[in-house]
């Protein structure tokens, strides 16, 4: 289980973008990156295609390393992670600072 999920919010507590928050869209191959909506935007350069026929330069998001990133409780603060079981018998994850579930 990873700290951070796809649809998470999170703080970047580091680099260009610092102290910007955003929803995690998803995670590069590695699973070392994830790309936040909003943030750490590049140009890319794109040639003419079937789908694409006008071609151009489009805008999208770049990965930002996963160390760089800071999960947000649900109210609204970046905390560490820990991991516990529920009453379910569930892995799930946790903050000890606030006392708050993040799943």
């Amino acid at each position: 289980m990873n700290r951070i999920k796809k649809g998470d919010l999170v703080r970047v507590i580091a680099g260009k973008e610092k102290g910007k928050e955003g929803k995690v869209l998803g995670f590069s191959h590695n699973g070392e990156r994830a790309l936040v909506e909003k943030l750490n935007m590049v140009k890319r350069h794109t040639r003419p295609t079937q789908t694409n026929q006008a071609g151009g330069i489009i805008e999208k998001e770049a990965g930002i390393h996963l160390s760089n990133l800071m999960p947000l409780t649900p109210s609204g603060k970046p905390t560490r992670v820990q991991f516990r079981i529920n009453e379910d018998g569930q892995k799930v994850r946790y903050s000890s600072k606030y006392e708050e579930y993040l799943d």
